[in-house]
């Protein structure tokens, strides 16, 4: 599975999984992927920080970097990073509010299998447990795997309210 940070044509940003890079681009040619807050399917790749791994050089660096601050006894503290804020319109608070309810409804109707979701999601897919809507908790790989297998599943997205 891989995440692309998206765009629309009327510059509204989001993210989405998909498969692979292929899958991306059948299902925008396709008209699949639109943006969830103006419904246009014009949407392309945005730029994404690359995720890089840990190096020596780098925990050697910040190694040295954590003994100086700890050295220096009255050094004013770092500024703290900005993030990016902004003032939703009517329109998005809207939005924002029929997909709480929508995930409220999920969670209220469902049965919660915590870790256990992919096991559970394989079951209930091969006959072997009650067909039932169900929610919990998987890896990336975990996902990947049922994606691969055939078995349908939608992410539960986080609310802006639960990063506040």
């Amino acid at each position: 599975m891989i995440r692309y940070a998206l765009v629309c044509d009327a510059n509204h940003t989001f993210e989405s999984w998909f498969a692979n890079s292929a899958a991306f681009d059948k299902q925008v040619k396709r008209g699949l992927v639109s943006c969830p807050l103006c419904g246009s399917v014009k949407v392309e790749k945005a730029m994404m920080a690359p995720a890089l791994g840990s190096t020596r050089k780098g925990r050697v660096r910040r190694a040295v970097e954590s003994e100086a601050a700890k050295t220096a006894d009255n050094a004013p503290a770092p500024a703290a990073e900005k993030a990016p804020v902004a003032i939703v319109s009517e329109h998005e608070h809207e939005l924002r509010q029929k997909l709480k309810e929508l995930r409220d409804h999920l969670v209220k109707n469902a049965d919660y299998v915590g870790p256990k979701f992919p096991e559970e999601a394989r079951r209930i897919h091969y006959g072997e447990s009650k067909a039932r809507s169900i929610y919990g908790e998987a890896s990336p790989d975990e996902a990947k795997s049922l994606h691969e297998e055939g078995i349908e599943f939608h992410p539960l997205p986080p609310l802006p309210e639960e990063r506040n």
